[in-house]
Order: structure tokens, then sequence, then C-alpha cells
């Protein structure tokens, strides 16, 4: 049986309605297009599961189509969702994502991107946290003349375009709403240090606690590091205590998810006698049980964003962007399972 035949770029102008022109003008990302007819274009791509010739697009323009994406760690359900949301982004929008880890040793890791650089020619860099913010991955990058987005950075932000969410008002509501369930002996296990948000998270519980007159006391607040691992060892610590919290923020669901596994442990059940609630809402959040209730980061939105601002060609001259454009503030959104319960007594 003759394989299906590969889709044309008339063929999409033909099933959207528009001319070749057109579709080549939305695939690359042109401004000028309008939504109307970007939407009957992009649709005509799913549909006929149409991919552009690559080779081809290069020679018409100056872009390489390639995306680069660094990270720290890809053991992390934050990462492992960025990066398959990214790759389904770049080829909806016809690019490919290139992707290389940086690890402890950073002269070396710089070298991996110089050369991917010199290799792919991106068209821009995604950086994850806590990358983000390492100056001297910064500098080589402004030196090389390289257009890059980062991902929740909270230093050098005048730098380039960045996406966030407000990760301290996700942590103040949420610390809210644990006191409106009843609750007022809340514990906390806070984010690694070297990344920002863990400092928002943890000041957003803070202040929740104190504009409700909550007084925690110093043992009830214990340092994690993102991971599994020291998620456990600080729930252990914190249930441990003769008068321990009825509740625990976990400054990500990996953590939180250790947290019901020390519940489990010590014969603490919850949510009857110990809330859980974490931060990311990925697929470790409905595979536990319970169900963690968690802040839903908006990582698929902002993995879409980063690929249209660097396909978009936009900043390609950062001498000349206006620095108020570089902020992307997401919007967040509790979602309530069930480690929590409607109301604590």
């Amino acid at each position: 049986m003759a394989s299906p035949k590969r889709a044309r770029i008339q063929d999409v102008a033909e099933k959207a309605g528009v001319s070749n022109m057109t579709v080549s003008r939305v695939l690359n990302n042109d401004v000028k297009v309008s939504d109307e007819k970007r939407s009957l274009v992009m649709d005509a791509v799913k549909a006929l599961n149409y991919r552009p010739n690559v080779s081809a697009r290069r020679l018409a323009s100056n872009k390489s189509f390639f995306i680069g994406l660094l990270y720290v760690d890809l053991d992390t359900s934050y990462v492992s969702k960025f990066l398959l949301r990214g790759l389904k982004s770049c080829r909806l929008t016809g690019h490919h994502l290139v992707v290389d880890e940086i690890d402890d040793d950073i002269d070396k890791s710089i070298a991996s991107v110089k050369e991917l650089i010199d290799v792919t020619q991106v068209d821009g860099l995604i950086l994850l946290p806590p990358i983000c913010n390492d100056e001297k991955l910064l500098n080589m990058l402004q030196q090389a003349n390289v257009t890059f987005v980062r991902i929740a950075p909270d230093t050098q932000l005048n730098l380039s375009p960045y996406i966030c969410m407000d990760d301290y008002q996700a942590s103040f509501e949420m610390t809210e709403l644990l006191i409106k369930k009843g609750h007022t002996k809340i514990g906390h296990i806070i984010g690694n240090p070297n990344q920002g948000v863990s400092r928002l998270r943890y000041q957003g519980y803070l202040d929740a606690l104190r504009s409700n007159q909550i007084n925690v006391p110093p043992e009830y607040i214990e340092q994690g590091y993102f991971t599994y691992d020291t998620g456990l060892a600080a729930a252990k610590k914190i249930l441990s205590l003769e008068d321990r919290p009825t509740a625990i923020f976990a400054a990500n669901d990996e953590m939180a998810a250790a947290v019901i596994s020390a519940a489990n442990l010590n014969r603490i059940s919850v949510p009857d006698n110990l809330a859980v609630v974490g931060f990311d809402d990925g697929h470790l959040a409905v595979t536990v049980s319970p169900s963690l209730t968690t802040v839903k980061q908006p990582i698929q939105a902002m993995a879409d964003l980063a690929i249209e601002i660097i396909a978009s060609g936009k900043f390609n001259d950062l001498a000349k962007a206006n620095s108020r454009e570089f902020r992307n503030v997401l919007d967040f959104e509790i979602v309530e399972r069930d480690s929590t319960k409607a109301e604590f007594k």
C-alpha cells in the first residue's frame, strides 16, 4: 500500500481558503497577519498534519528554525512537562527543539552551549530555572548576540524577555485557603534556596499567616530542595513533633507527595488528620493517593509563549527593545483535590 501523500503548502492554503503567501507568513510568525487568518491556517496545518520543509524555509529566510532549551535536572515533573509542551509547540510552528542540560560544571556546560549555537545557529534559547539566573551563561549569550527567553528569573529582569507567574500571591492564597478551612497550625517545606521562586513562595506563606494573626513556631518550617527525598526528610521531622501541624504546605508537588508518604508511615490520615498541599499541578498531583490540592502553574502556556517570542523574532535586537515588554506574568489557579477537606475540625 502506498504511503499517504505528504501535505504541501498549497494544500494548507486551499483548505484554509487563503493564499500560499499567507500560509508562509503565518508559519514565519509575521505579526501583520490577522488573528482570523492565522487561526484558519493553523487549523488547516493541524488537520492536514502539515510539516514545513525546514531546508526550504532556511533558504528563504535568515532563520535556522531551531530553538534551544537549557535545563538543570530533567528528573522533575516541571521540566518534563515544559519539555513535552515545547516539543509540541515547535512542531506546530515548524521549528525543532534542541535540548541541552546544564550541570554543576558550568564552564563545561557553557562550552557545550557555545557548540550548540555554532552548529545549529539557533533562533533563540529558553532558559529554565535556576540556570536562568546564571551570570556566566547570561554574559556569554549576550556576547554571542543570541536571543534568549528566561522562565521565572529573579535577577537582571531588564536583560531579556521573561515569563513567570505570581508565585508570592499563589502561595499567599494557598495558605489562606488552609486557614479558611480551619487550620491555624500550618507547616511549610521550603523549596531549593538557589531558586527565587522558593523565597517568593515562603514569603507568601509567612505573610498570609501574619495577616491572619497566626504565629508559626520555627520547627514547623523545614528546608527542602524540590525533591522527593528532601521532602520526605523534612516531613518526617515536622510530623515527629509532639504538637505537630494540622496542615503542611510543600513548595512543590514532589515534596508534597513525600509528605503524604511520611504521614502514611506515621499512620496519620490525610486529609482527616493532616491536610497536604503542593505547588505545580503536574502529573504527580493526580497519581498520588489522595490526590493533591495544589497550585496549577501555567507551564504549558509558558512553553507556548516562549516559543512564540523566539519564533516571532520580536526581540532579536535587545538593545532596541523596550524593557517593559520583557515582562510576561501568566495566571495561576488553585486546584482543590482529596488531600484537603472542606472543613477541618
